[in-house]
């Protein structure tokens, strides 16, 4: 099936030159391709109708699950009769696993997992195995973590079909290898129910996931299969056939545990070998225990705590190769589409090196084999070798797209809102502040906001307490601000409860704010990373959803990044004025961006009565103060802390990952009171 894009619009402006060069780069062979696209100029609309013309699988990469949930309700608008799929780190949070030598202190893995997101995530690699051309799968960067071997999971995936020959308890044993679970009580996911020659099976994941199937066996033979009511057994329709994958991305056979399991008992006596060469009898008996114990596990249960540090084994590896990822499960044509990729490509670069680090620990003392470290992310080298054909996507690419792009760059300024580039003004440094807040006062009257850059948190703070001195109603974001108060700040500066926002560095995501009318930005000329050309850009383009937005950059000199900046934005002004005047088009402020939230969290329902969406504006911010005074109140913190959990898991499992972000920093916050309490 080929890729049908739905639109109430057509390309315009920009669009339609910048989708016919990509295209024609793609079709000619082209591997790296540059998308400059100011912020509001339509970059998700042209990328879509790129993917609609080349007709391929894509692979669209984010540098978080939220940025990564608002594209695949963006895609899932455009492609309503496609498969897309969203494949994101599935721990509602996460803590690894990790040894500090310098404390001697042993650090266990804790995590959550959020079940929905693991369906979603095996749902994407059950789609891309199905053989299906029109897939497009939004990931953050986690989808370049290990992921079990695609042809153990294709393998270990049941295909049956009416009047089939197979055997009954065949067939059994292959539910129970691909992970279903037997029950006798009421049918949940992923697992199955016998009743004499009748199985009921309820789907892992995917589109039959709330329906059960039933396969009635005659001897050996394939009766009926159908679809079923899971609460009354009533039939709903027939079936010619079924494909029933596996229940997690890591599956093997037994004949490949067996051997897993043969290798590390080799590999553990080389291990305790060589610690008892060095003398170091503590690690010896330490690997011994753990390793041992982990293999019990395995033989008896099939699994064990950390299982992931023996993937190497199970995958059939050898050593330092790379683990399979869900690049793997793409065929070798499909499109990488890496969204804003001056921030994406970094991640990619240093996942592996911290991952690196707390492994070597952890070999180094005796905690896990050496093959826990091919329990990795993927290098970055390893990322270009998999690389398929590639459009990276950004207001501000890096050297590195620039370079591999080959220096030809699709740009695409024109804005379908009319609204043009701000322009960018310098002013000298003398008097600063009363200039300021002189335009501060011109803007506070027409009921637009403002927002402040300084060069460090110090004089964000600084500033904001003068402000607070002469009546400027503001205040102070910086990285300090823990989450909750910070996604709180900005939800009161949309409701208008003040005006003026100081912060060290504005380019965060959720910044797109159509109330800003000006941005001034201080110390413009202290050349480095917070006041680069990126930077500057950056930060100017969070006026450019105003149609009177404008930036004031104050400095004593005007810095190379600075010239480049203003030159570039001056260009891109003349170009979209151009464009405005030749299609009589006014400009027209961008509408509000909300909170954010995509189309997959707005859309998405429950039916948990205690299952809701956290509107983040409703909620007041919770404080170190206010947390102490419920303590005092309640005198149970156990309570509070189990609460603080529950409303974060309810929030992941809604996909609501700024929420549950608020929670978690809760629940640390009344763990940290615990034990300063000594509770």
């Amino acid at each position: 099936m080929d890729f049908k894009l739905v639109s109430d619009y057509a390309p315009m402006g920009d669009q339609p030159e910048a989708i016919e060069q990509l295209v024609g780069a793609i079709r000619h062979g082209s591997k790296h391709n540059t998308l400059l696209g100011v912020t509001g100029s339509g970059k998700t609309f042209t990328v879509a109708n790129v993917i609609a013309q080349l007709n391929r699988p894509v692979l669209v990469l984010s540098h978080n699950k939220t940025l990564a949930a608002q594209l695949y309700g963006e895609f899932k608008n455009f492609f309503p009769e496609n498969a897309v799929e969203y494949f994101v780190s599935y721990y509602d949070y996460y803590q690894p696993e990790a040894y500090l030598p310098s404390s001697d202190t042993y650090i266990e893995k804790d995590l959550s997992i959020n079940a929905d997101i693991e369906k979603m995530r095996l749902s994407a690699v059950a789609t891309l195995l199905s053989g299906r051309r029109d897939v497009i799968v939004v990931s953050s960067v986690s989808c370049l973590y290990g992921a079990g071997n695609p042809a153990d999971f294709h393998a270990t995936a049941i295909r049956i079909k009416v009047g089939q020959i197979v055997s009954y308890k065949h067939f059994l044993y292959q539910l129970v290898e691909a992970l279903y679970t037997r029950t006798e009580r009421e049918l949940e996911p992923a697992t199955f129910r016998i009743n004499g020659d009748t199985v009921d099976i309820m789907a892992a994941f995917g589109e039959f996931g709330s329906q059960c199937f039933r396969v009635m066996f005659f001897d050996n033979e394939i009766e009926a299969i159908q679809t079923v009511d899971p609460a009354t057994g009533q039939r709903i329709h027939s079936l010619d056939e079924l494909t029933l994958y596996p229940t997690s991305l890591f599956v093997t056979t037994k004949a490949r545990i067996d051997s897993a399991v043969q290798q590390i008992y080799l590999d553990l006596g080389k291990q305790i070998e060589f610690f008892e060469r060095e003398g170091r009898m503590t690690e010896a008996q330490r690997i011994k225990q753990r390793v041992e114990y982990d293999l019990e596990m395995i033989k008896e249960l099939g699994y064990c705590p950390g299982i992931e540090n023996y993937s190497r084994y199970f995958d059939g590896r050898a050593a330092g190769t790379r683990p399979f990822c869900l690049i793997d499960y793409f065929p070798k044509d499909y499109l990488l589409v890496v969204d804003e990729s001056h921030v994406t490509l970094p991640q990619v670069h240093a996942m592996y090196g911290g991952d690196r680090a707390r492994k070597e620990n952890l070999v180094e003392y005796g905690f896990r084999l050496p093959a826990a470290k091919d329990n990795r992310p993927l290098t970055f080298a390893e990322f270009e070798q998999l690389q398929g054909p590639s459009i990276y996507v950004s207001a501000t690419p890096a050297d590195w797209e620039l370079t591999k792009s080959e220096g030809i760059v699709v740009e695409q300024l024109i804005r379908p809102t009319g609204l043009v580039d701000p322009p960018l003004e310098v002013r000298v440094t003398l008097n600063q502040i009363d200039d300021l807040i002189e335009e501060i006062d011109k803007r506070v009257k027409n009921d637009d906001k403002i927002l402040v850059t300084t060069i460090t948190k110090r004089m964000a703070e600084e500033l904001s307490k003068y402000f607070d001195r002469v009546g400027v109603r503001n205040r102070y974001i910086h990285s300090d601000v823990d989450t909750l108060e910070r996604i709180q700040i900005l939800e009161d500066l949309r409701a208008g409860l003040f005006d003026v926002l100081v912060g060290v560095n504005l380019l965060r995501e959720g910044l797109d704010l159509p109330e800003v009318a000006l941005v001034a930005i201080l110390d413009a000329d202290k050349e480095g990373f917070l006041r680069n050309v990126r930077s500057i850009t950056q930060i100017a383009g969070r006026a450019a959803r105003h149609s009177q937005g404008n930036v004031i950059l104050y400095a004593d000199s005007c810095t190379e990044s600075m010239r480049y900046a203003i030159e570039q934005s001056n260009r891109r002004r003349e170009k979209q004025v151009r464009y405005n005047m030749e299609h009589a088009m006014l400009p027209r402020r961008a509408q509000k961006s909300g909170t954010g939230q995509s189309t997959l969290l707005a859309n998405r329902t429950t039916t948990e009565p205690n299952s809701v969406l956290y509107p983040i504006a409703e909620e007041r911010m919770l404080t170190a103060a206010d947390i102490t005074q419920t303590y005092i109140a309640s005198e149970n913190l156990d309570d509070l802390i189990a609460r603080a959990r529950e409303d974060m898991e309810r929030a992941a499992k809604a996909l609501d990952f700024l929420a549950a972000a608020r929670y978690r920093d809760r629940m640390y916050e009344l763990q940290k009171l615990k034990k300063e309490n000594g509770r």
